[in-house]
């Protein structure tokens, strides 16, 4: 089974104003996400937060944060895409 990636709705806000290589960016690592999983070390600066959420950089400017919403049920929440001097962490 997969898993299911939601964007909650501020961070799908704050999507839609950055750039397009950066939304196009985080499509992608949501596909990987479903594909394989929320541990994410292909990806550019990847970390898992004291908090137990996870982040990476989109680019050079941009992060994306997500958390397990549900381990048992395999979801995923984004509650966070846009520039890294903004970022919750």
């Amino acid at each position: 089974m997969s898993w299911r990636v939601q964007v909650k709705k501020k961070a799908a806000k704050g999507l839609l104003r950055l750039p397009k290589s950066v939304q196009q960016a985080l499509e992608a690592l949501a596909a990987d996400i479903r594909a394989t999983g929320p541990i994410r070390g292909d990806w550019p600066n990847y970390s898992k937060l004291s908090d137990g959420s996870h982040h990476c950089h989109l680019n050079y400017s941009y992060v994306a944060v997500w958390i397990v919403a549900d381990d048992e049920i395999k979801i995923i929440e984004v509650t966070y895409v846009g520039s890294r001097q903004n970022a919750p962490y």
